[in-house]
């Protein structure tokens, strides 16, 4: 296993955009391990005086070109030897803040509630690295939850590039809050390498962030990233020390509710045995359906499934 450190910088992020056509900013081996450091924010989000900016974050904003609407992101990683039809298995082992504020904006027309608010405010967020607490500007104080909103493999090659806002098959701006170290996300590989990249650092996020942003950082993700050639997915799919979750994500909720659905039905069928309809019965006692996000164009709904649900006694 060998170990890397993957900075962010104008070299080494793209800013708005999955491309199967990028070159990768590093290339490893399966089971390496890589350290990735990621920035969040343009110049208007940035916080004035007083608080510790990381000095790649202005010379990104200087140099790196800004293609589509979307996030900063660092990568791609490419993983010899990956092809399409191979699995990416993303395990997240640690997740750190690189820095003391974060922030949030809401603008009319966008956001769980478009209608509802005729002008738009930013906050910054100061955050205590030391007790994980983000402090709000009235003074609540939030326990952080650090994760990364965008962990995404590059398309198809026939899809070009496209923005880093909606998530999809590839992955991308998934938003889960779910995915914090001890949990491992499953990538469907879609081009030759992989071509990882990850951003959209978060402190918190409710489930649907519902204002448009979560508390919007700078972090550094420590990952174990594994080839599967024995593993046939087309979609992402998840799993924490305790539950299984799939995915759907779709610009229709109840689509995307029934594409998830579908997909942990089929994946407990897969490795439970139980016919199809007693899978079902189960899902509905033991299966949570929760909304990832409703304002990325492409809204996601989880559905988390306890492991323990999943072990069905011998017969006696």
């Amino acid at each position: 296993m060998t170990h890397h450190l993957l900075a962010s910088s104008p070299e080494t992020v793209h800013w708005g955009w999955f491309d199967s056509a990028l070159p990768p900013s590093i290339t490893i081996q399966s089971g390496d391990r890589v350290k990735v450091q990621t920035v969040s924010g343009g110049p208007a989000n940035l916080p004035g005086d007083g608080f510790y900016v990381p000095p790649e974050l202005l010379a990104i904003h200087d140099k790196s070109p800004r293609r589509l609407p979307g996030h900063i992101l660092t990568g791609p990683i490419a993983v010899e030897g990956a092809e399409p039809g191979d699995v990416l298995e993303v395990r997240i082992l640690d997740i750190q803040l690189r820095q003391d504020w974060g922030y949030m904006f809401m603008r009319p027309l966008a956001g769980a509630l478009p209608n509802d608010f005729s002008e738009g405010h930013q906050i910054i967020v100061k955050l205590d690295r030391e007790r994980l607490i983000g402090r709000m500007p009235w003074g609540t104080e939030l326990v952080l939850r650090p994760f990364f909103g965008v962990m995404g493999v590059a398309p198809p090659p026939a899809w070009g590039g496209i923005s880093s806002i909606q998530p999809r098959a590839h992955g991308g701006n998934i938003d889960n809050k779910e995915l914090i170290p001890g949990s491992t996300l499953y990538l469907p590989v879609h081009a030759s390498g992989g071509l990882l990249s990850v951003g959209d650092g978060h402190g918190v996020q409710g489930d649907g962030e519902v204002c448009m942003t979560a508390i919007e950082t700078a972090l550094e993700g420590s990952f174990e990233i594994i080839l599967r050639k024995d593993l046939k997915l087309d979609y992402p799919r998840a799993e924490t020390p305790t539950h299984r979750i799939a995915m759907g994500m779709d610009p229709d909720l109840d689509n995307a509710a029934r594409d998830a659905l579908r997909r942990m039905l089929d994946w407990t069928v897969e490795t439970t045995g139980l016919p199809k309809h007693h899978a079902f019965m189960l899902m509905s006692l033991a299966a949570d359906v929760r909304v990832t996000q409703l304002v990325n164009e492409h809204k996601g709904i989880h559905v988390m499934l306890p492991k323990s649900a999943l072990v069905i006694p011998a017969a006696a």
